[in-house]
């Protein structure tokens, strides 16, 4: 799987689950990903990706202000999305 598609698929995952800005998921969810801390340093480098640090374990939530970038790049490298898969 290219870092791309991995980048696309774990932010698939948190805009399925409503995860932006202060709503956050725990990084224990997305261990499926073999290149995770590679893909999380590059979306993080591009303000894509908000990482909280908790004294226990660390979690994920998508930039609200990149909210068209971020639905642009899913949709390119996930071109077999339903219409409408962001609602």
């Amino acid at each position: 799987m290219s870092l791309d598609l991995e980048k696309a698929r774990i932010m698939f995952k948190l805009i399925r689950k409503g995860k932006w800005g202060g709503s956050y998921d725990r990084d224990e969810f997305f261990k499926k990903f073999p290149n995770l801390d590679e893909a999380v340093k590059e979306l993080q480098k591009g303000d894509w990706l908000i990482i909280h640090k908790k004294p226990k374990f660390r979690a994920f939530s998508l930039d609200s202000k990149h909210k068209r970038e971020i639905m642009e790049f899913v949709e390119k490298q996930m071109p077999d999305l339903p219409k409408g898969w962001e609602k």
